[in-house]
């Protein structure tokens, strides 16, 4: 399965909730006309074919799909865009966690020339997934990777988001591109995170740097530091603790250990990774204004968004921050962090097809 089908599969809480909606709203007060302007092109004629043999007509979709395309009955409904279906729409957006002033930036941008104009599900569709591109493709950004070895990532989240998935995830496919790689187990308070690392780095072929429980974590990424330069290893991906119920130890902490790894290296660490769990929802905002306040994020990876109806806090998070974001996970499995690209999650996110 590609990943537009993977994600779209994976999306489908979100997205039926905003096909569900925008049908919705489109048939309230819409009107039925001829599906011309948007109906299929015809199939065309090979070049083998007889004159006098006619070509095969282009096949029909059927059910509500095929309703809105116009393909099966030869009628669309269209309803006018005016201010009442443009509430509607933020409305429905605001409920698929996009966020007040996303959602109205987007329906404002949507109306703009279209005011006063009758549109069909399938075209809202399409700009809404324009809008939704438009506001992701600066952000989507792989992880960079520098010259200087070793690159050194701090990864950091609230316990629970999937900073220890997704740095074995990571590792391993770095580690599969032919880059050497070293783990520090940061999170020395979580004995979980620890065992969790060590079997990641098992499966992938890279050494786990551990300590015992409750031990300090900055000489941990000091000893780390250490073995991934003796090693001539290309990066160094080092987990934290996520513990917000006291933010001062938490900043010290951080604090700490960027100060201890500078000792080797002044510029570490070069990226600092924030993990966000997607079922969060509007949470995630208050996670990256926090975090951003504990350390220097980089750039973000989303999870769990097979999990969720709540997919639209990335577009939100993209327009209030434009903080990179590198991957999103999509399972539990070692390819379900996949780079994030920004058309793709548009249209999985609102329900376009994929061989339209």
């Amino acid at each position: 399965m590609s990943l537009f089908g993977k994600l779209k599969n994976r999306l489908f809480k979100s997205s039926s909730k905003l096909d569900e909606g925008l049908d919705a709203i489109v048939q309230d007060g819409g009107e039925e006309s001829e599906a011309t302007a948007v109906a299929a092109p015809t199939a065309p004629v090979p070049l083998d074919l007889p004159k006098d043999e006619p070509a095969a007509e282009a096949p029909q979709r059927s059910g509500l799909l095929g309703r809105i395309l116009g393909r099966g009955e030869g009628t669309v409904v269209r309803r006018e865009l005016d201010d009442e279906m443009l509430e509607q729409l933020e409305e429905l957006l605001i409920a698929s966690d996009m966020g007040v002033d996303t959602a109205l930036r987007v329906t404002s941008n949507i109306a703009e020339g279209r005011f006063g104009k009758k549109v069909s599900v399938q075209e809202i569709k399409e700009l809404l997934a324009q809008e939704i591109a438009r506001i992701m493709e600066p952000v989507a950004k792989p992880l960079p990777l520098y010259a200087k070895t070793p690159q050194v990532v701090l990864v950091v989240g609230v316990n629970g988001a999937g900073k220890t998935t997704t740095i074995g995830k990571l590792a391993s496919q770095f580690r599969a591109a032919g880059k050497k790689v070293v783990i520090a187990a940061g999170d020395t308070f979580r004995a979980a995170a620890v065992e969790q690392l060590q079997v990641w780095g098992e499966r992938a072929g890279v050494p786990v740097l551990t300590a015992p429980e409750g031990s300090d974590p900055a000489s941990l990424a000091f000893d780390a530091m250490t073995k991934a330069q003796a090693d001539g290893a290309d990066l160094l991906m080092i987990d934290t603790a996520g513990r917000l119920q006291n933010r001062q130890d938490l900043m010290e902490e951080l604090a700490k250990i960027v100060r201890v790894i500078r000792k080797k290296d002044p510029e570490a660490p070069h990226n600092t990774l924030l993990v966000l769990d997607a079922t969060t929802g509007q949470n995630a905002v208050n996670q990256v204004e926090t975090f951003r306040k504990l350390s220097d994020v980089s750039g973000l990876v989303m999870t769990k968004l097979d999990g969720t109806a709540k997919g639209g806090v990335l577009v939100s998070l993209a327009d209030k921050f434009g903080l990179p974001i590198h991957a999103i996970g999509l399972g539990e499995q070692i390819d379900d962090l996949a780079p994030f690209d920004p058309e793709e999650f548009a249209a999985a996110l609102t329900g376009l097809s994929d061989d339209g």
